[in-house]
């Protein structure tokens, strides 16, 4: 694969330059290594594009997972505690079975947080606008790489996955808030 875009969000593509070269230099070589061909196995079932053979993001998150855990990067979650003193007139939730709910980060290392997304829209704007910043403030990272498709990669997937351009437009529309940490956002290319 091939890196197609670079956008700084709040200063971020300075930053991780400036204080994570090796970090950077691991990730940029994870892109490279992955051969897009491997992974054109997702047969569609979808009305637009019947019996058409699409990229499998899921093929594509475990290529990542190859080349980054054995450097050292890590998967980390948070459990989360849910209160009930939100709830009014004497509601509690009627869940019967226990339930350990989890946020996770794709990749941590040295306190450069990694998102890799080949989902919803929405999911990129979570990870970059709520999540890193939540991790930061859990003392995981202070800054942020999210990795996403351009769109010329993103038609060869599944429909409603998200793009950079999109992205990236609604991020300089959005503008930056005091609780933004700093983020590097690649678009990545076949």
């Amino acid at each position: 694969m091939k890196i197609a875009g670079i956008y700084s969000f709040n200063n971020g593509q300075k930053f991780v330059q400036s204080n994570f070269k090796k970090e950077l230099t691991q990730l940029k070589a994870a892109v490279t290594a992955i051969d897009a061909n491997l992974y054109k196995t997702k047969g569609s079932k979808e009305k637009t594009m019947p019996g058409k053979i699409l990229y499998s993001p899921v093929g594509f998150n475990k290529a990542f997972k190859n080349n980054l855990l054995p450097l050292g990067w890590k998967n980390v979650k948070e459990q989360c505690q849910y209160s009930n003193k939100f709830y009014v007139g004497g509601y509690r939730s009627p869940a019967k079975k226990k339930i350990y709910p989890f946020r996770d980060m794709d990749f941590v290392k040295n306190k450069l947080g990694v998102e890799v997304q080949f989902g919803k829209y929405s999911f990129m704007v979570y990870n970059v606008c709520a999540k890193m910043t939540i991790f930061k403030k859990l003392g995981h990272i202070i800054a942020g790489v999210e990795i996403v498709p351009v769109k010329e990669l993103a038609e060869q997937m599944s429909t409603g996955v998200s793009y950079f351009e999109q992205f990236v437009w609604d991020l300089e529309q959005r503008g930056t808030a005091d609780i933004d940490i700093p983020v590097m956002i690649i678009g990545i290319r076949s």
